[in-house]
Protein backbone atom coordinates (compact mmCIF):
# COMPACT_ATOMS: atom_id res chain seq x y z
CA UNK A 1 0.00 0.00 0.00
CA UNK A 2 2.01 3.26 -0.85
CA UNK A 3 1.84 5.92 1.61
CA UNK A 4 -1.29 8.60 1.01
CA UNK A 5 0.13 11.99 1.10
CA UNK A 6 -2.12 14.83 0.19
CA UNK A 7 -0.68 17.81 -1.87
CA UNK A 8 -0.65 20.98 0.04
CA UNK A 9 -2.91 23.64 -1.02
CA UNK A 10 -3.42 27.33 -0.79
CA UNK A 11 -5.78 28.59 1.25
CA UNK A 12 -8.52 31.63 1.04
CA UNK A 13 -6.12 34.06 -1.11
CA UNK A 14 -9.28 35.69 -1.20
CA UNK A 15 -11.48 36.02 1.36
CA UNK A 16 -15.88 37.78 1.80
CA UNK A 17 -14.33 40.67 3.12
CA UNK A 18 -12.02 41.08 0.65
CA UNK A 19 -13.27 38.94 -2.44
CA UNK A 20 -12.25 39.33 -5.95
CA UNK A 21 -13.83 39.85 -9.41
CA UNK A 22 -14.04 37.13 -12.25
CA UNK A 23 -15.94 36.64 -15.19
CA UNK A 24 -18.20 34.20 -16.68
CA UNK A 25 -17.09 32.55 -19.99
CA UNK A 26 -19.49 30.21 -20.31
CA UNK A 27 -22.66 28.90 -19.04
CA UNK A 28 -24.33 25.48 -20.54
CA UNK A 29 -26.52 22.58 -19.27
CA UNK A 30 -25.04 20.00 -18.39
CA UNK A 31 -27.72 17.45 -17.92
CA UNK A 32 -30.02 15.82 -21.13
CA UNK A 33 -32.38 18.41 -22.69
CA UNK A 34 -35.62 16.87 -21.00
CA UNK A 35 -34.47 16.84 -17.61
CA UNK A 36 -37.14 18.83 -14.85
CA UNK A 37 -33.92 19.73 -12.93
CA UNK A 38 -31.91 22.48 -13.98
CA UNK A 39 -28.12 22.02 -13.69
CA UNK A 40 -25.57 23.94 -15.34
CA UNK A 41 -21.78 24.17 -16.04
CA UNK A 42 -20.72 27.41 -15.37
CA UNK A 43 -16.70 28.37 -16.66
CA UNK A 44 -14.88 31.92 -14.84
CA UNK A 45 -12.16 33.19 -16.33
CA UNK A 46 -9.60 34.55 -13.43
CA UNK A 47 -7.45 36.22 -15.64
CA UNK A 48 -5.31 38.83 -13.46
CA UNK A 49 -6.39 37.33 -10.07
CA UNK A 50 -4.61 35.35 -7.61
CA UNK A 51 -6.43 32.44 -8.46
CA UNK A 52 -5.38 31.75 -11.72
CA UNK A 53 -3.52 28.53 -11.69
CA UNK A 54 -3.18 27.95 -8.19
CA UNK A 55 -7.50 26.01 -7.37
CA UNK A 56 -6.62 22.49 -7.00
CA UNK A 57 -9.31 19.73 -8.26
CA UNK A 58 -10.73 18.61 -5.12
CA UNK A 59 -11.16 22.41 -3.82
CA UNK A 60 -14.02 24.77 -4.06
CA UNK A 61 -14.53 28.56 -4.83
CA UNK A 62 -16.97 30.65 -2.77
CA UNK A 63 -19.43 33.16 -4.83
CA UNK A 64 -21.26 36.10 -2.87
CA UNK A 65 -24.54 36.78 -4.55
CA UNK A 66 -25.75 40.70 -4.73
CA UNK A 67 -28.12 41.37 -2.24
CA UNK A 68 -29.68 41.56 0.83
CA UNK A 69 -31.01 38.82 3.03
CA UNK A 70 -34.87 39.88 4.89
CA UNK A 71 -32.77 41.52 7.84
CA UNK A 72 -30.91 43.77 5.59
CA UNK A 73 -27.94 42.09 5.56
CA UNK A 74 -25.43 41.12 2.57
CA UNK A 75 -25.89 37.70 1.52
CA UNK A 76 -24.12 35.10 2.95
CA UNK A 77 -21.07 33.10 0.89
CA UNK A 78 -21.53 29.91 -1.17
CA UNK A 79 -19.40 27.22 -1.52
CA UNK A 80 -19.34 25.06 -5.05
CA UNK A 81 -17.33 22.60 -5.91
CA UNK A 82 -14.49 22.83 -8.80
CA UNK A 83 -15.31 20.75 -11.99
CA UNK A 84 -12.70 21.48 -13.80
CA UNK A 85 -8.65 20.01 -13.53
CA UNK A 86 -6.51 21.25 -11.87
CA UNK A 87 -4.63 22.53 -15.31
CA UNK A 88 -7.92 24.40 -15.61
CA UNK A 89 -10.63 24.36 -17.75
CA UNK A 90 -9.70 22.78 -21.37
CA UNK A 91 -6.14 22.93 -20.01
CA UNK A 92 -6.31 26.88 -19.61
CA UNK A 93 -5.02 27.74 -16.50
CA UNK A 94 -7.29 30.89 -16.29
CA UNK A 95 -10.67 29.13 -16.40
CA UNK A 96 -11.93 27.37 -13.51
CA UNK A 97 -15.47 25.74 -13.63
CA UNK A 98 -18.23 24.54 -11.45
CA UNK A 99 -21.14 22.74 -11.69
CA UNK A 100 -24.54 24.71 -10.27
CA UNK A 101 -28.18 23.23 -9.44
CA UNK A 102 -30.69 26.03 -9.49
CA UNK A 103 -32.40 25.64 -6.74
CA UNK A 104 -36.70 25.97 -6.61
CA UNK A 105 -38.85 24.32 -4.04
CA UNK A 106 -42.20 24.46 -2.73
CA UNK A 107 -42.74 24.94 1.54
CA UNK A 108 -45.88 25.18 3.44
CA UNK A 109 -47.52 26.67 0.00
CA UNK A 110 -44.88 29.01 -1.25
CA UNK A 111 -42.40 28.77 -3.71
CA UNK A 112 -38.63 29.62 -2.16
CA UNK A 113 -35.32 29.80 -4.63
CA UNK A 114 -31.72 29.51 -4.10
CA UNK A 115 -30.08 32.90 -3.42
CA UNK A 116 -26.62 32.13 -5.55
CA UNK A 117 -28.11 28.84 -7.69
CA UNK A 118 -30.41 30.96 -9.13
CA UNK A 119 -28.12 33.45 -9.75
CA UNK A 120 -25.84 31.89 -10.86
CA UNK A 121 -27.80 29.93 -13.38
CA UNK A 122 -28.84 33.38 -14.27
CA UNK A 123 -25.96 34.73 -15.59
CA UNK A 124 -24.27 34.99 -19.26
CA UNK A 125 -20.76 35.19 -20.58
CA UNK A 126 -19.38 38.70 -19.77
CA UNK A 127 -21.24 38.78 -16.49
CA UNK A 128 -18.69 39.40 -13.60
CA UNK A 129 -18.98 37.79 -9.74
CA UNK A 130 -17.78 38.33 -6.73
CA UNK A 131 -15.45 35.51 -5.75
CA UNK A 132 -13.39 34.19 -2.54
CA UNK A 133 -11.49 30.83 -1.74
CA UNK A 134 -9.84 28.09 -3.31
CA UNK A 135 -11.63 26.10 0.24
CA UNK A 136 -10.72 22.86 1.06
CA UNK A 137 -7.87 20.57 1.85
CA UNK A 138 -9.01 17.00 2.19
CA UNK A 139 -10.90 15.99 -0.48
CA UNK A 140 -7.82 15.75 -2.52
CA UNK A 141 -6.14 13.44 -5.02
CA UNK A 142 -2.69 12.73 -3.73
CA UNK A 143 0.67 13.98 -4.54
CA UNK A 144 0.93 10.98 -6.30
CA UNK A 145 -2.58 9.39 -8.11
CA UNK A 146 -1.01 7.13 -10.00
CA UNK A 147 -0.32 5.02 -7.54
CA UNK A 148 -4.14 4.23 -6.43
CA UNK A 149 -7.34 2.98 -7.92
CA UNK A 150 -10.22 4.65 -7.29
CA UNK A 151 -14.10 4.46 -6.51
CA UNK A 152 -15.86 7.41 -6.49
CA UNK A 153 -19.57 7.83 -5.52
CA UNK A 154 -21.39 10.74 -6.64
CA UNK A 155 -25.11 11.90 -6.53
CA UNK A 156 -26.18 15.19 -7.59
CA UNK A 157 -23.79 18.25 -7.89
CA UNK A 158 -21.08 16.11 -6.12
CA UNK A 159 -20.01 14.67 -9.19
CA UNK A 160 -18.37 17.81 -9.99
CA UNK A 161 -14.95 17.47 -8.47
CA UNK A 162 -14.93 13.57 -9.95
CA UNK A 163 -14.70 15.57 -13.35
CA UNK A 164 -12.03 17.57 -13.14
CA UNK A 165 -10.02 14.55 -11.62
CA UNK A 166 -11.45 11.87 -14.11
CA UNK A 167 -9.92 14.30 -16.76
CA UNK A 168 -7.07 15.11 -14.87
CA UNK A 169 -5.70 11.79 -14.55
CA UNK A 170 -6.93 10.07 -17.71
CA UNK A 171 -5.23 13.20 -19.61
CA UNK A 172 -1.97 12.17 -17.66
CA UNK A 173 -1.95 8.36 -18.58
CA UNK A 174 -3.58 6.53 -15.53
CA UNK A 175 -3.43 2.99 -16.09
CA UNK A 176 -5.00 1.75 -12.85
CA UNK A 177 -9.01 1.02 -12.38
CA UNK A 178 -11.40 3.94 -12.06
CA UNK A 179 -14.65 3.55 -11.17
CA UNK A 180 -17.38 6.28 -10.98
CA UNK A 181 -21.08 5.59 -9.55
CA UNK A 182 -23.36 8.22 -9.97
CA UNK A 183 -27.07 8.18 -8.82
CA UNK A 184 -30.09 10.15 -10.10
CA UNK A 185 -33.78 9.65 -9.88
CA UNK A 186 -34.03 9.82 -12.96
CA UNK A 187 -31.86 8.86 -16.83
CA UNK A 188 -32.62 12.74 -17.85
CA UNK A 189 -30.91 13.69 -14.41
CA UNK A 190 -27.38 12.53 -15.39
CA UNK A 191 -24.89 15.11 -15.57
CA UNK A 192 -22.34 14.70 -17.89
CA UNK A 193 -23.50 11.88 -19.56
CA UNK A 194 -22.03 12.05 -22.75
CA UNK A 195 -18.66 13.24 -21.39
CA UNK A 196 -18.40 10.29 -19.41
CA UNK A 197 -20.37 7.32 -21.54
CA UNK A 198 -17.57 8.50 -24.02
CA UNK A 199 -14.58 8.37 -21.78
CA UNK A 200 -15.97 4.69 -20.80
CA UNK A 201 -15.54 3.47 -24.56
CA UNK A 202 -11.92 5.35 -24.77
CA UNK A 203 -10.58 3.46 -22.02
CA UNK A 204 -10.34 0.19 -20.67
CA UNK A 205 -9.92 1.14 -17.06
CA UNK A 206 -12.82 3.37 -16.36
CA UNK A 207 -16.12 2.19 -15.23
CA UNK A 208 -19.31 4.70 -15.76
CA UNK A 209 -22.04 3.21 -13.62
CA UNK A 210 -25.14 5.15 -13.06
CA UNK A 211 -27.86 3.82 -10.62
CA UNK A 212 -31.46 5.34 -11.38
CA UNK A 213 -33.51 5.26 -8.20
CA UNK A 214 -37.60 6.04 -10.05
CA UNK A 215 -37.33 3.79 -13.18
CA UNK A 216 -35.90 0.30 -12.76
CA UNK A 217 -36.58 -1.69 -10.06
CA UNK A 218 -33.44 -4.45 -8.39
CA UNK A 219 -35.11 -7.94 -8.39
CA UNK A 220 -36.16 -7.87 -4.82
CA UNK A 221 -37.90 -4.92 -5.51
CA UNK A 222 -36.00 -2.46 -4.07
CA UNK A 223 -34.38 0.96 -5.46
CA UNK A 224 -31.25 1.49 -7.49
CA UNK A 225 -28.85 3.82 -5.13
CA UNK A 226 -25.53 4.27 -5.55
CA UNK A 227 -24.83 1.68 -2.56
CA UNK A 228 -26.24 -0.28 -4.37
CA UNK A 229 -24.03 -1.01 -7.14
CA UNK A 230 -21.32 -2.24 -4.37
CA UNK A 231 -23.63 -5.44 -4.91
CA UNK A 232 -25.22 -5.12 -7.99
CA UNK A 233 -22.01 -4.46 -10.03
CA UNK A 234 -19.71 -6.98 -8.13
CA UNK A 235 -18.08 -8.13 -11.44
CA UNK A 236 -16.77 -4.42 -11.78
CA UNK A 237 -16.49 -3.31 -8.60
CA UNK A 238 -15.15 -6.21 -6.31
CA UNK A 239 -11.43 -6.68 -7.85
CA UNK A 240 -11.34 -2.75 -7.33
CA UNK A 241 -12.45 -2.77 -3.96
CA UNK A 242 -10.37 -5.72 -3.00
CA UNK A 243 -7.39 -3.73 -3.90
CA UNK A 244 -5.21 -2.52 -1.37
CA UNK A 245 -4.17 0.74 -3.18
CA UNK A 246 -7.79 1.67 -4.00
CA UNK A 247 -9.05 5.05 -2.36
CA UNK A 248 -12.81 5.71 -2.21
CA UNK A 249 -14.04 9.10 -2.65
CA UNK A 250 -18.10 9.73 -1.73
CA UNK A 251 -19.63 13.47 -2.80
CA UNK A 252 -23.19 14.84 -2.53
CA UNK A 253 -26.37 14.47 -0.53
CA UNK A 254 -26.16 13.95 3.01
CA UNK A 255 -26.98 10.96 4.36
CA UNK A 256 -25.67 8.75 1.24
CA UNK A 257 -22.31 7.64 2.99
CA UNK A 258 -24.63 5.95 5.64
CA UNK A 259 -25.69 3.91 3.13
CA UNK A 260 -21.89 3.12 1.26
CA UNK A 261 -20.82 2.40 4.75
CA UNK A 262 -23.18 -0.46 5.54
CA UNK A 263 -22.99 -2.12 2.22
CA UNK A 264 -19.29 -1.88 2.31
CA UNK A 265 -19.21 -3.95 5.28
CA UNK A 266 -21.85 -6.22 4.26
CA UNK A 267 -19.63 -7.18 1.58
CA UNK A 268 -16.74 -7.81 3.91
CA UNK A 269 -14.83 -4.56 2.54
CA UNK A 270 -14.47 -3.06 6.37
CA UNK A 271 -10.64 -1.36 5.92
CA UNK A 272 -12.42 1.45 4.32
CA UNK A 273 -14.11 2.16 7.88
CA UNK A 274 -13.45 2.86 11.14
CA UNK A 275 -15.43 0.64 13.25
CA UNK A 276 -16.27 1.73 17.13
CA UNK A 277 -17.17 -0.26 20.27
CA UNK A 278 -19.67 -3.45 18.95
CA UNK A 279 -19.44 -2.19 15.42
CA UNK A 280 -16.41 -4.07 14.77
CA UNK A 281 -18.14 -7.49 15.32
CA UNK A 282 -21.80 -6.40 14.87
CA UNK A 283 -23.36 -7.88 11.59
CA UNK A 284 -23.71 -4.49 9.13
CA UNK A 285 -27.51 -5.53 8.65
CA UNK A 286 -28.40 -4.64 12.60
CA UNK A 287 -26.16 -1.41 12.48
CA UNK A 288 -28.90 1.82 13.28
CA UNK A 289 -28.88 4.39 11.15
CA UNK A 290 -28.54 7.22 14.15
CA UNK A 291 -25.95 4.89 15.90
CA UNK A 292 -24.09 4.46 13.04
CA UNK A 293 -22.92 8.29 12.84
CA UNK A 294 -21.05 7.47 16.62
CA UNK A 295 -19.56 4.30 15.84
CA UNK A 296 -18.83 4.22 11.71
CA UNK A 297 -16.03 6.82 10.44
CA UNK A 298 -14.59 6.85 7.02
CA UNK A 299 -11.19 5.14 7.34
CA UNK A 300 -7.86 6.40 6.10
CA UNK A 301 -8.69 5.28 2.46
CA UNK A 302 -11.85 6.87 2.37
CA UNK A 303 -12.77 10.51 1.58
CA UNK A 304 -16.13 12.14 2.02
CA UNK A 305 -17.80 15.50 1.27
CA UNK A 306 -21.28 15.74 1.75
CA UNK A 307 -23.69 18.56 2.19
Amino acid sequence: MPEIVLPEVELNIYSPKEPTEITVVENYVCTKESSPNFVRHVTFDVSGTELEGRVRIGQSIGILPPGENEKGRPHKLRLYSVSSPTKGEGGKSNLVSTTVKRTIEELDGKLYTGICSNYLADLKPGDKVKATGPSGKRFLLPENPENFNYVFFATGTGIAPFRGMIMEMLEAGMENQIALVFGAAYRTDLIYPDYFMETEKENDNFHYIAKISREDRRPDGSKYYVQTAIEDEEKILDPILSKENTLIYICGIKGMEAGIYKMLAKKGFKDYLVLKGDYADMDPSEWDWDEMKRNVKPGDRTFEEVY
